[in-house]
């Protein structure tokens, strides 16, 4: 479970699994109309991101043909990529037998999408850790 008191170093880099259960909670009470999008490299099949969507995101999306997303943090549509140059071109969209998810097929412009590094200093996927069923301990996949 989710620690208010650590540091944003241990949360991202820690061993120790601490899973934020109230997130989604909070994403919806102050974005309602949104739903989760996880983002796939249509090349590699490696999920590199989950991000929100709302109506007006996933209609430009759909237009553009570029991933557009609804940051829950700023509260406005968020291109990954914008400033960077790695915008995600998007493939294509499968929806939930819900319809309340999606899962985004993208061709990133670059690899390595994370606002995280490794120790080297490359950017990384957001899902770089792994957690080792046998000890229940995070394992750094891309250190």
């Amino acid at each position: 479970m989710k620690d208010d008191t650590i540091s944003v170093q241990e949360l991202e880099e820690g061993k120790e699994l601490r899973l934020d259960f109230q997130k989604m909670q909070q994403v919806v009470a102050e974005n309602p109309g949104v739903i989760p999008v996880a983002v796939q490299n249509a090349s590699t099949k490696e999920v590199i991101l989950i991000a929100y969507t709302n109506k007006e995101a996933f209609e430009k999306s759909i237009q553009t043909r570029i991933a557009t997303f609804w940051s829950t943090s700023r509260n406005e549509l968020w291109i990954k990529g914008e400033t960077s140059g790695n915008v995600f071109e998007l493939e294509e969209v499968y929806v939930n037998c819900e319809q309340n998810s999606l899962v985004y097929l993208v061709n990133p412009k670059k690899e390595g999408i994370c606002h995280t590094y490794n120790s080297r200093g490359e950017a990384r996927n957001c899902f770089y850790r792994r957690l080792n069923l046998a000890t229940g301990v995070l394992e750094n996949t891309n250190p």
